[in-house]
């Protein structure tokens, strides 16, 4: 069996060249999911400098089981982003298989991944400190990162949908449950948080203000982009930071939440959304563009929220709606050198 290792060296040797460099960007990422998932893997490779914000509204499965009978946060977003903050060497990829592991049986503990299990059960340790409890298992990972929720308490997505009852397809009813929205077959029209004024985790509205970059997605979109910009502390940050800000588009349109979106209208959903929000850059795949006359409104779009469009092969090259986490941090790595502020990290 070979040792196990916390960190290769070649990974060692580029973090020592960056810091004799000045040269890592402080970056804070915010999402959900797999689309989070997805952006941490890329963004680890370009920065040791790295928080993850992640919503807490998920109620469905394992979360959503632990969520319900002991009324803690939903840890299935975190237990993913831990997971993807996870180095390359055996012992990343190792604690990243064991904490997305998830129990196969008929019984009570079925369908429970491990990871949401240890995390809750340092919650319970701890009093109830859900950043000291995500910073031991980050810890116990060697995550090169620190994952935060986006708040202390859970919170439940609502949403209200045009034709979510496939027999009134033109009334617009209230969907409640972040797992209801996701696979909802009508036409999200906006989305909110209950409580609808919650609190924000300080140390994720700390992190937004001292970042350099702030990315936002991919992801699903109303459930797991636009919640952060529903908590009034963090929008708040979101809007005064200095940080530059870059919003990555998903691949493709998600099925139930964005069925048939186009790019430019996940643009306009967010800024109706969140108005006073201004964005830097726009990141998207050049294949979900493919020509001019697509382009053309998407950079109109990108425009009235203050970005530059930034097209890029961020796709798995096997055709599969993934990111590619090599061809995505390529493309963060550009933007970063090229849209960023003059600045101790350069």
């Amino acid at each position: 069996m070979k040792p196990y290792r916390r960190r290769s060296s070649s990974t060692l040797s580029v973090r020592r060249t960056l810091r004799r460099r000045g040269a890592q960007p402080k970056v804070v990422a915010l999402g959900g999911g797999m689309g989070l998932s997805a952006s941490l893997a890329a963004l680890r490779r370009i920065t040791g400098d790295l928080t993850a914000v992640v919503t807490v509204a998920d109620d469905g499965g394992s979360s959503g089981r632990l969520r319900e009978e002991l009324g803690v946060l939903p840890p299935g977003d975190l237990r993913k982003a831990l997971a993807a903050l996870c180095g390359d060497d055996d012992w990343g990829q190792t604690w990243a298989r064991v904490i997305q592991h998830r129990f196969r049986s008929k019984g009570e503990m079925g369908g429970h991944a491990v990871g949401n299990l240890l995390i809750v059960a340092l919650w319970e340790q701890l009093g109830g400190d859900p950043v000291q409890a995500l910073d031991l298992v980050g810890r116990l990972l060697g995550a090169q990162g620190r994952v935060l929720p986006m708040s202390a308490v859970p919170l439940e997505l609502q949403a209200l949908v045009r034709g979510h009852d496939p027999e009134r397809p033109d009334d617009v009813d209230t969907v409640c449950g972040q797992a209801t929205v996701a696979l909802t077959p009508g036409e999200v029209q906006s989305v909110h948080l209950v409580p609808n004024d919650p609190p924000a985790v300080p140390e994720a509205v700390a992190a937004v203000l001292d970042a350099d970059w702030v990315v936002l997605g991919p992801g699903s979109w109303f459930s797991s982009v636009i919640p952060h910009l529903l908590v009034p502390e963090l929008l708040d940050a979101l809007v005064e930071t200095k940080a530059r800000k870059v919003l990555s588009l998903n691949l493709a349109p998600q099925p139930g939440e964005t069925e048939g979106f186009s790019p430019q209208r996940h643009l306009e959903v967010l800024g109706r959304h969140a108005p006073k929000l201004a964005l830097d850059v726009v990141l998207a795949d050049e294949a979900a563009v493919p020509d001019v006359s697509a382009r053309e409104p998407l950079v109109d779009a990108a425009k009235r929220l203050g970005a530059a469009l930034e097209l890029a092969p961020v796709a798995r090259a096997d055709g599969s709606p993934k990111h590619d986490p090599e061809r995505l941090a390529a493309a963060y790595d550009r933007i970063f050198r090229m849209h960023g502020r003059i600045g101790p990290w350069r």
